[in-house]
C-alpha cells in the first residue's frame, strides 16, 4: 500500500503559493538541487573564459604587429593604437566573459535560468581576479612581452619623427631649460681681452643671480652687471639693464615652464580617470555578458526513463 503525499499548494500546481507554504520533502530536495551552486562548472568556466581571452588577446596582437612597418612613415599614430589596442582588450574581455558564463551556466546542469546566471557571474568574477593576479605578478609581465614588443615598435616610429622635429627646431629641445637662452645671449656677444674667460665669468654670475637666495639678490646682481659689462665691453649702467632683462626672461620662462607641468599633470590626470572609468565600464559589461551567457546556457528539463514509465501508466 503506498502512502499519499500531503497536498500543498505547490502540489495544486498554485505556482504563486506563498514561499512559507508547506511542502513535502521531494519539493524541499528539487528546490535546493536546482539552486545548489556547481563549483565544478564555474571552474570549468572560469578556464575556458581565460583560454577565450588569451586566444582573442593573441588575435589582437597579431593584427596589430601587421599594422606596422618600420621602415615606412604612414605608421599607425601611437595614441590612435593605444585606443586600439584598449577596446580590443575590453571587446574581447567581454566576449570571453560571455562564452566562459555560457559554459559555466551549461555544465552546471541547472534547468533555472537564474541559477545559471549566478554561474555565470561567479565564472566572471573568478576570470577578472585571476587576470589582475596575473597582470600583477612576473607571468603577467611575461604575458605583456608582446605588448613591450608593439610599444617598442611604436617607440622607434616616434622616435624618428621626434629627431626630425629637434633638428628642424632647437629652441623645441632647449624649451625644458629656463636659463639655456640667456646662456646662449651672453656667449653670442663678443668683447673683453679673453672672451671664452669672460663669458664663463657672466654666465656664472647671471646664473648665481637667478637661481640664488632672494635675501642677497641685490649684491648677486652687482655682480653679475660687472661681469656683463666685462664681457661684453660695455658701461655698467647698460649691463644693469640686461641683467635685470634676463632676470625678467628667467621668471617668465620659469612661470611658462610651470604652466607646462601643470598642463601635463592634469592631462594625465584625466587620462589616467578615464582608463579607469572605461576599466570600470568594460568589467560591467562583461559581468552583463557573463551573466546573460549563463542564462543562455540553462537546460533543459528531462524526465527519466521510470517517471515517464509512471505518466504513461496513469
Amino acid at each position: 500500500m503506498t502512502q499519499q503525499q500531503p497536498v500543498t499548494p505547490r502540489a495544486r500546481g498554485d505556482s504563486e503559493a506563498p514561499h512559507l507554504s508547506p511542502v513535502t520533502p521531494a519539493e524541499d530536495a528539487r528546490t535546493i538541487l536546482i539552486n545548489q551552486i556547481s563549483w565544478g562548472a564555474v571552474f570549468a568556466g572560469v578556464v575556458i573564459a581565460l583560454t577565450a581571452q588569451l586566444l582573442l588577446n593573441l588575435l589582437g596582437v597579431g593584427i596589430g604587429l601587421a599594422t606596422i612597418d618600420p621602415s615606412a612613415a604612414n605608421n599607425p599614430d601611437p595614441k590612435t593604437f593605444s585606443i586600439g589596442a584598449g577596446v580590443w582588450w575590453a571587446v574581447s574581455g567581454i566576449v570571453a566573459a560571455l562564452i566562459g558564463g555560457y559554459a559555466a551556466g551549461r555544465l552546471s546542469g541547472r534547468p533555472k535560468e537564474s541559477t545559471t546566471g549566478w554561474h555565470g557571474l561567479i565564472a566572471w568574477a573568478g576570470t577578472t581576479l585571476v587576470v589582475f593576479y596575473l597582470l600583477s605578478t612576473a607571468l603577467g609581465a611575461v604575458v605583456g612581452g608582446a605588448f613591450s614588443a608593439v610599444s617598442s615598435a611604436m617607440g622607434g616610429v616616434g622616435q624618428i619623427a621626434s629627431t626630425a622635429a629637434q633638428t628642424a627646431a632647437p629652441a623645441i629641445a632647449s624649451g625644458s631649460n629656463p636659463f639655456a637662452d640667456i646662456e646662449q645671449r651672453i656667449r653670442s656677444a663678443a668683447g673683453g681681452t679673453d672672451p671664452a674667460a669672460t663669458r664663463d665669468a657672466a654666465v656664472g654670475a647671471v646664473r648665481a643671480l637667478v637661481t640664488g637666495d632672494a635675501s642677497q639678490a641685490q649684491a648677486a646682481r652687482e655682480r653679475a652687471a660687472a661681469a656683463v659689462a666685462q664681457a661684453q665691453n660695455i658701461p655698467i649702467e647698460q649691463a644693469r639693464e640686461q641683467v635685470v632683462q634676463y632676470e625678467q626672461q628667467y621668471r617668465q620662462a620659469m612661470e611658462q615652464a610651470k604652466q607646462k607641468a601643470t598642463a601635463a599633470a592634469d592631462a594625465a590626470a584625466k587620462t589616467a580617470s578615464r582608463a579607469a572609468l572605461f576599466s570600470v565600464l568594460a568589467l560591467a559589461l562583461g559581468g552583463l555578458a557573463a551573466w546573460f551567457g549563463g542564462r543562455a546556457g540553462a537546460v533543459d528539463p528531462t524526465l527519466t526513463s521510470r517517471a515517464l514509465g509512471r505518466q504513461r501508466g496513469r
